[in-house]
Parts: structure tokens; C-alpha cells; sequence
């Protein structure tokens, strides 16, 4: 009998290469591979090849990405690199979302600021990167609250 090829799903790949932590939590890779997925699927990419990297790095090297791409001076808390849109990708064809680019440190201060997790703002802050992934944007009020309103059922469904 021959074996069905498995269904086309997302592939997220956490770059251990770049692994940074802050207060030990980022070196969860699992959680963060779960929950990329998690994204993807209920953005209706579950049955689509799709391919995303999520880079944890130091902040040093995002202070030079920052620079680098935004022009902006310092860290920042993520950046989003998209590569291929999945609308302008042909059904079949493998989808390469981009890369997400996260900084624990960053994130573990912006924790301490609102009185969160530094698990709750790193899952936050993949959430938020994939959906510039996929097109989201808070430039405008309306947007903003939009991608707000989503991130938070992206949560919640999650169980985060």
C-alpha cells in the first residue's frame, strides 16, 4: 500500500542560531513554533506550504536591523521581513511568509512597564509580527485597532 504524502501545513522555523532570552523564557522554541502555526492556521493557511523563521536575537543586532531597515535609532521590540504575500502566491506553490524578528530584552522591559509576562509580550510580538506578515498594518486608528482586536483573539485562542 502506498503512503499519502502528508498534507501541505506551515513550517515555522525558530532560528536557534540567533536565540537570545531574557529571563529564561524565550528558550521555549516549541511554544513559539505552537503558536506561529496556531496564527497561521486560523489566518487560513493551515492547508497551504507555508514557511516563516522567527529570529530571537540580542539588542545589538537589533539595534543594526532597526537602523539598518527602519532608520530608526535603538532596539525596537520586533520587525517583520515579509518575502511572499499568500494571495500572490499560486494555490500549490510553497508560500515563503518572511521572517519575524523579535527582542526578548526589549520585550522583558516592556513587561515590567505594564505589569506583564515577559512570556505574554514575546507571544504578543509574534503575533503581531505575523500579522505584518500577512498584511496588517496600525499606521491609521482604524487599523490599529483592528490588528489589536485580532492579536487578542489570536491569544485568547491560543489560551495565552
Amino acid at each position: 500500500m502506498r503512503e499519502e504524502p502528508p498534507e501541505p501545513r506551515p513550517r515555522v522555523v525558530v532560528d536557534a542560531r540567533t536565540a537570545a532570552t531574557a529571563d529564561g523564557v524565550a528558550g521555549d522554541m516549541s511554544r513559539w513554533v505552537a503558536l506561529a502555526e496556531h496564527v497561521l492556521v486560523e489566518e487560513g493557511l493551515g492547508a497551504r506550504p507555508v514557511e516563516l523563521t522567527v529570529h530571537l536575537v540580542d539588542e545589538e543586532s537589533m539595534t543594526e536591523l532597526n537602523l539598518e531597515h527602519m532608520g530608526a535609532d535603538g532596539p525596537t521590540d520586533v520587525l517583520a521581513f515579509p518575502v511572499d504575500h499568500p494571495g500572490e502566491v499560486a494555490g500549490g506553490l510553497p508560500v515563503l511568509l518572511g521572517d519575524v524578528v523579535i527582542c526578548p530584552t526589549v520585550a522583558a522591559r516592556q513587561a515590567r512597564g505594564v505589569d506583564g509576562s515577559v512570556r505574554e509580550e514575546l507571544s504578543l510580538l509574534l503575533v503581531h509580527g505575523i500579522l505584518h506578515l500577512l498584511g496588517h498594518d496600525h499606521a491609521e486608528g482604524g487599523e490599529r485597532e483592528v490588528m489589536q482586536r485580532r492579536e487578542g483573539e489570536l491569544l485568547a485562542g491560543f489560551g495565552s
